[in-house]
């Protein structure tokens, strides 16, 4: 008792104190901080003129200075803040406030998050929020879903009347999240069971050291590459040219460096992807077999960010700048090292491109020297949001890879050198523009040029040849559309005109040959769907039906596309999915083993005579288990592709050199199970795949498809915390189909005689992955992260191809070309 009473009569003396001191003549600040400085041997750091007009009653003297300077923080608009102990900052505070609205309706926005450095708050019923700030440069960020994130300084706001704050809407689709961390963070399953995947989010995979699009989509069941690269991707048995690669909605030709060993598409700058296997969206064409949709963010900032990093690869740089509130531009690039230093690593994926095949064979030796490789990309990205219902996306990239070599042989009596060279260009670039009309009609408008450059020069130095090579696709497309929204249903409508010319040339100095085939085939389509989901996001159907008219043909398709996802309880999902669709190129694929065994790939247009039409037809039936922490997703699928040559298909042994068309039919089943306990996510993923070729011209007339890869087992697991990201994983598949020669009478006019097609298997494969990642501060606002990966812990040699030759004896000789071995990497970024 007698502790309460001490504890008041101190509370009422401290407050008489105050009180007598408020009845005090009023003095300048400045004049009181001169005090209190004398009196506590502190010294007071603050800009000129933040004191001025400032008067009141002077602190008690008796008072601790840091009660002096409480009673100042009280009585005035000013933050004292102790530096050391004999300096002490003073700042000014300021309340901000305003009502947010919706620029279109202009009605209030309740719930919108405002945030500062160490202050939040929401905005009411009205609109109306108020916000205690340091000063006027504080960074304001406001956020609210369907609208796109605002950042601006604290000055900017009207503070005298709490003037409206507008909102710009986030009019790109929205898909619904069904799934989070299907297989680790950032990546989900959307409620049209399509596979996206958020960079910003994301935390790591086996083997990997970045955000590599097309390595991560690897991991998925029904996606594979079966010799390691990226542009030689299988989606559910189909070949690599089936694939639609989409880089904010441009259609790219090109997707690797180092001849597809790594990703072309700089992975800083694309932020977002979408992967489908099925069910494909009306606005989509192409990608008989699946589609990877890549995305930039679609976000105006408004505050500079920065990455510059190392790997063993490659030197890489990322800026995103604000020109204004309303623009902002992010630039991307990286370049190989070759130029200054050739890492391990660099020389692990040299030599894996360059394997050598023919050397063998050769009665004079030949030699290759002054080999080197250099890879560049940059890539740009635009937003402009014109007004608050009107905004434009300009996109480029530019990607680029050259190699070259001398072969030196002594011909005759003479040592003679002769260069080679293969170079691989993209060019792209596209312009989108999106208008909002009202909260549900909106239009967009696409067009872009996507180039695609490969030239190859084989300086053959036995024979004196000089053979050039030439691949040029030239690709424009105008795509118009208007999505309409009410309530629970979404329509979309729309046209699509595209224009592919694709030219290729071959041309021989010795004998003198030249030919040059230029082809150009146009297409025009329109599409209609319509989108509906029940109020409570059990029920989602989306269907919809792609006309195509292609003139150059003289030639109609018709394709219906379907999606449907239907909740049985809380915890079970049932979902069917199906699709037409078509696509007018495919690649033809010449082997030129003596060209450091690079295998070359032509993009060539449909011309339904020798290179048909390729279309398809695909159902899928899954279901999906989801309790606590366990997911369970099963899918059966059913495809038929028809108009593939044996030029697309990859042969290597029987058939390499024919020039047929047929059909594969493709069924399987594909699996996903994943536990996720705290900070740490396990999978096992496995698909199930039997793919068979039909060629009514061909001696035989069904057999395995070249990507008839039976059992596929990825088995992962990653930790990841906020400073920490740790994953493993073990992935195996069963060898692919091959053909071997006949035991006996293996050669006859000078030609191999193999057995039945397709009935060998090469051994299977194996491989172990592990990859760690930290991240730490350096500072405010630097940011440092480092790693290392290493792809094949065990050093397994694993076979990707088989194929034979005559040797001198007459008799075939057999060549392998082999996956990475033991292969590490490493990374340091800065990031701002």
């Amino acid at each position: 008792m007698n502790k309460i009473v001490w504890c008041l009569c101190a509370i009422l003396c401290f407050n008489a104190q105050v009180w007598s001191q408020e009845t005090a003549q009023k003095v300048e600040l400045e004049e009181i901080l001169a005090r209190i400085s004398t009196q506590h041997k502190v010294s007071f750091n603050y800009q000129s003129g933040i004191l001025d007009d400032i008067q009141l009653s002077p602190p008690p003297t008796e008072f601790s200075l840091t009660l002096q300077l409480a009673y100042l923080e009280e009585r005035t608009p000013l933050k004292f803040t102790r530096i050391d102990a004999s300096i002490i900052a003073i700042t000014k505070t300021m309340q901000i406030c305003g009502y947010v609205m919706d620029p279109g309706s202009n009605a209030p926005l309740e719930g919108v998050t405002i945030v500062t450095t160490n202050a939040s708050t929401l905005s009411d019923a009205s609109g109306y929020f108020k916000l205690a700030v340091s000063d006027p440069t504080t960074r304001v960020t406001l956020s609210h879903l369907g609208y796109g994130v605002m950042e601006r300084e604290a000055g900017s706001f009207d503070t005298k009347d709490c003037g409206p704050v507008l909102m710009i809407p986030q009019r790109e689709e929205l898909r619904s999240i069904q799934i989070d961390a299907y297989l680790v963070k950032g990546i989900a399953k959307a409620s049209d069971r399509t596979t996206l995947i958020d960079y910003d989010q994301f935390s790591l995979l086996p083997g990997m050291i970045e955000a590599d699009v097309l390595h991560t989509v690897q991991a998925l069941p029904g996606i594979s590459s079966l010799d390691e690269t990226v542009s030689n991707i299988t989606m559910r048995g189909g070949s690599n040219d089936q694939n639609l690669i989409l880089w904010d909605d441009i259609k790219m030709y090109q997707t690797g460096h180092f001849f597809g060993l790594i990703s072309a598409f700089n992975p800083h700058i694309t932020q977002k992807a979408q992967v489908i296997h099925n069910g494909t969206d009306a606005a989509l064409t192409d990608g008989v077999s699946g589609t990877i949709h890549m995305k930039t963010d679609q976000t105006i900032t408004t505050k500079f960010k920065g990455i510059a990093g190392l790997n063993l690869l490659n030197a890489e740089a990322f800026a995103d700048i604000p020109l204004n509130a309303r623009s902002s531009v992010q630039l991307a690039s990286r370049r190989s090292l070759d130029e200054v230093y050739r890492t391990p690593t660099y020389t692990t994926y040299f030599d894996r491109i360059t394997q050598t095949t023919e050397a063998d064979l050769n009665e004079v030796e030949v030699t290759n020297s002054d080999q080197t490789f250099n890879f560049y990309d940059v890539g740009a990205r635009w937003l402009y949001q014109i007004t608050a219902k009107d905004k434009i996306r300009l996109n480029a990239l530019v990607i680029d890879n050259e190699l070259r070599f001398n072969e030196t042989a002594n011909v005759g009596q003479e040592q003679q050198t002769r260069e080679s060279s293969i170079a691989q260009r993209s060019y792209a670039a596209g312009l989108n523009y999106t208008r909002d009309w009202n909260a549900t009609h909106a239009t967009r408008a696409h067009i872009y040029e996507s180039d695609y450059i490969l030239r190859a020069i084989n300086a053959d130095v036995l024979e004196s040849q000089r053979f050039l090579q030439e691949n040029r696709v030239s690709e424009t497309r105008v795509k118009l559309e208007h999505r309409m929204t009410q309530h629970n249903w979404r329509t979309l409508l729309g046209y699509d005109f595209t224009e592919t010319e694709i030219i290729n040339l071959n041309d021989v100095d010795v004998p003198r040959f030249v030919r040059r085939d230029e082809e150009v085939l146009r297409e025009h389509a329109g599409y209609a769907q319509v989108h509906y989901t029940n109020p409570n996001n059990t029920l989602f159907v989306r269907g919809g039906v792609r006309a195509n008219y292609i003139s150059t043909l003289d030639t109609v398709l018709l394709e219906p596309r379907l999606s449907t996802r239907v909740a049985l309880g809380k915890h079970i999902e049932l979902q069917a999915l199906a699709e037409f669709k078509h696509q007018n190129t495919s690649q033809i694929i010449n082997f030129q083993n003596d060209f450091l065994g690079i295998e070359k790939r032509r993009w060539q247009l449909s011309d339904n005579d020798s290179i048909p039409i390729l279309t398809s037809k695909q159902a899928s039936l899954g279901m999906i288990f989801q309790k606590k922490s366990w997911l369970l997703d099963l899918n059966g699928f059913y495809k038929e592709v028809d108009g593939i040559t044996t030029q697309s298909q990859g042969f290597t042994t029987k058939y390499e050199f024919a020039r047929e068309q047929g059909s594969q039919e493709t069924y399987g089943v594909e699996l996903l199970l994943r536990k996720k306990t705290g900070a740490l996510s396990t999978w096992i993923s496995y698909a199930y795949l039997d793919a068979t070729y039909r060629f009514e011209s061909l001696p035989e007339i069904s057999f395995p498809s070249n990507f008839d890869v039976t059992h596929t087992l990825t088995v992962g697991s990653t930790y990841s915390t906020e400073k920490w990201d740790l994953s493993a994983g073990l992935n195996y598949r069963t060898g692919r189909p091959t053909s071997i020669p006949l035991a006996e009478n293996s050669v006859q006019d000078n030609q191999i005689q193999y057995a039945e097609a397709n009935q060998e298997r090469q051994p299977d494969y194996l491989r172990v992955d592990a990859s760690a990642l930290y991240r730490f501060k350096l500072g405010n606002s630097l940011r440092a992260e480092t790693g290392i990966s290493a792809w094949n812990l065990t050093d397994r040699q694993n076979v990707i191809n088989d194929y034979y030759r005559i040797n001198a004896q007459n008799k075939p000789a057999q060549f392998s070309r082999y996956a990475l071995g033991l292969t590490t990497n490493a990374v340091f970024r800065l990031i701002l």
